[in-house]
């Protein structure tokens, strides 16, 4: 009877599980990296009572805000795009944080697998 190896359980379940999380992206649409504000501003003129008062400021603003090349971008939207664009940059996050996730099962999948490399090895005095 031949014995089971617990490495090869604990990788097919590494590789079931990679594969749920690589159909997740399946369903990402469309992204982008960034943040969209919604800003309430003061205006140009010292008598106007935006500048005493914060609930008469004008507004609201929506600006999309992201880095390139080690700038802040500042983009202004008009309020029917500011949804679109705060869909697309909640997208990014989801593919951020599914990156990490696979990244991290990868990692512990990969070091499994050297492991047993290094086990099976002939001359090792383990197979």
């Amino acid at each position: 009877m031949k014995k089971t190896d617990p490495t090869d359980a604990i990788l097919a379940g590494c590789a079931q599980h990679f594969a749920g999380l690589k159909r997740e992206f399946d369903q990402l649409c469309y992204f982008c990296k960034g943040t969209v504000l919604k800003r309430m501003m003061k205006c140009g003129k010292r008598r106007c009572g935006c500048h005493q008062d914060p609930a008469k400021r004008h507004g609201p603003y929506f600006e999309w805000t992201y880095k390139a090349k080690g700038k802040t971008v500042n983009i202004r939207l008009r309020p029917e795009e500011a949804p679109v664009y705060e869909a697309a940059t909640q997208q990014y996050r989801k593919l951020k944080s599914l990156l990490m996730r696979m990244e991290r099962l990868s990692r512990n999948a990969v070091a499994r697998l050297a492991l047993q490399a290094r086990l099976d090895k002939p001359g090792s005095g383990h197979s």
